[in-house]
């Protein structure tokens, strides 16, 4: 009986001596790796998605009734200020204008027979001056026919590009109708909305003289060759998306842009001791961001941290962690809060420049 308790109790030694070697052996095998924030200065860019609008862009109407007798341009033509677009037939209005040239004639006929007899005192001034009354409607009465006339040849306004046209040949044209729009693209407007915080920043540096220049990214994915400027800012912000619009202005004398199309807008910002990590090394969880920092006696704290920006495969933190701690760069699955690990350290310069390596 004694034999058997022990050789059961030298059994039990045994195990415990081998079970506690195979767990320094595995924390010795099992190495984390470990690194720091790193301080620096750098650029972030921000991205926001933007309309493209020209800076005039107007509806051509009638403004007469009429059938179109002419269209003179084509779609997506280029025109010069001044230049006949339309024409609708003017038969009436040269009708009405050559009436009221005679109404003109007839009145100062009128005023000319009746100004000897008021000086001679034949007739009363009063006469006179009812005949020069008549002539001085008859003649406005002519401008307003001339107006009319003149309203059948629909030009140009300005230098710009014409869009679909609404009606053929022929047409019978009501007045106020759409006959086109034109669009001058000599500049462009580009409209973006940014947050309260971006908004906030952008007085910041508004305030010391400097335009925000701003860059234009189009639908191919390419960077448009001129860098536009912030001009502009809506008076107020939109309540519900807590967003206010910009306006960039961006030149287009190669004419590249068009009004209506999209794209994106890159504004880069400097950051100065900017406190930078590589993303792999925080945990989500509930929306929220977490690293785990190293402890001096090599326990690991879940600690959340803010995001002051987001680079490729980068963070800048607001706070949360200093530049001086250790923070848990892989394996942050394999471990728990409060456990105890065995680690390697890396430089936080060479964590990133093995990031920007991979990144190319």
């Amino acid at each position: 009986m004694k034999r058997i308790v022990m050789l059961m109790g030298l059994c039990a030694l045994l195990c415990h001596i081998g079970c506690k070697s195979a767990k320094e052996e595995k924390e010795g095998d099992t190495k984390l790796l470990v690194t720091s924030p790193l301080k620096m200065d750098t650029t972030i860019t921000s991205e926001y998605v933007c309309q493209i609008r020209s800076m005039r862009n107007i509806e051509l109407r009638a403004q007469e009734k009429g059938y179109l007798q002419g269209i003179f341009v084509d779609e997506g033509q280029f025109v010069k200020k001044g230049q006949l677009l339309f024409k609708i037939m003017p038969t009436l209005y040269e009708a009405e204008q050559q009436r009221a040239e005679a109404e003109v004639n007839i009145a100062e006929i009128e005023v000319q027979n009746t100004k000897p007899l008021a000086d001679k005192n034949v007739v009363s001034k009063n006469e006179l001056a009812m005949a020069q009354a008549k002539l001085v409607k008859a003649k406005a009465e002519l401008a307003l026919a001339k107006a009319h006339l003149a309203f059948t040849d629909i030009k140009a306004p300005f230098d710009g590009l014409v869009d679909l046209l609404h009606l053929k040949l022929g047409s019978l044209v009501e007045e106020g109708e759409l006959l086109t729009t034109l669009s001058d693209n000599n500049k462009m407007w580009v409209y973006f909305n940014v947050s309260e915080p971006e908004y906030l920043a952008y007085k910041a540096q508004a305030n010391t003289g400097k335009k925000l220049e701003v860059n234009l990214i189009t639908a191919d994915k390419q960077q448009f060759k001129y860098p536009g400027v912030v001009e502009t800012i809506e008076s107020e912000f939109n309540n519900e998306t807590g967003n206010i619009a910009f306006r960039a202005t961006f030149p287009n004398t190669e004419g590249l842009l068009r009004h209506g199309e999209t794209g994106t807008i890159l504004i880069k910002r400097p950051i100065k001791d900017a406190l930078i990590i590589p993303q792999k090394a925080t945990l989500e969880i509930m929306d929220k961001k977490y690293v785990y920092v190293v402890g001096k006696d090599n326990v690991v704290k879940l600690r959340p941290i803010s995001i002051a920006a987001e680079i490729p495969d980068l963070y800048v933190i607001k706070d949360g962690i200093a530049d001086g701690d250790k923070i848990l760069l892989e394996g942050l699955r394999k471990v728990k809060n409060d456990d105890k690990i065995a680690y390697e350290y890396e430089e936080p310069k060479t964590v990133l420049s093995h990031l920007i390596l991979a990144s190319e």
